[in-house]
């Protein structure tokens, strides 16, 4: 299967804020870990191990969208949606699978377990994800983004 042609490109040298016609949105947190200088802005505030950390971590990471959304930077924006997203993803997963892996060797879901410090950080980070997701100017810029940019 033949790689989007969105990921042809050499992310290691397009910084995406002076180039937000490269960035596309993507589906969930595609992207998350590519698209520079966001990464390394907001990489560094994304921890989940415990719900302390992980309210602190959504709480910078959100201040972050604001700001984003302050100098009109939807790339910006979206990539603190997307880190807010993939803290309640991960941060789920090692509820249900202590080891952070859904699945074994063999392909078949490794049993669940529920531990509820990393569940209370999921639900720490959804409930950011969703203020960001659902915020009027985001979903403005977002539509604005996609039909200039696709």
């Amino acid at each position: 299967m033949a790689e989007h042609p969105y990921y042809e490109q050499d992310f290691a040298n397009i910084d995406f804020r002076k180039y937000p016609e490269r960035y596309q949105v993507g589906k969930g947190e595609q992207g998350v870990l590519l698209v520079e200088p966001y990464k390394s802005e907001i990489l560094p505030y994304w921890r989940f191990k415990t719900p302390e950390i992980a309210q602190l971590s959504a709480d910078s990471i959100y201040n972050l969208f604001l700001q984003y959304k302050r100098d009109h930077d939807f790339v910006g924006m979206d990539m603190a949606r997307k880190y807010l997203q993939m803290g309640f993803t991960r941060s789920r997963r090692y509820a249900n699978h202590k080891s952070g892996r859904k699945y074994g060797p063999d392909g078949e879901e490794l049993p669940r377990h529920e531990d509820r410090v990393k569940a209370e950080s999921a639900a720490i980070f959804y409930a950011k994800y969703v203020e960001a997701r659902d915020d009027p100017d985001y979903q403005r810029m977002r539509r604005e983004h996609q039909e200039k940019y696709g």
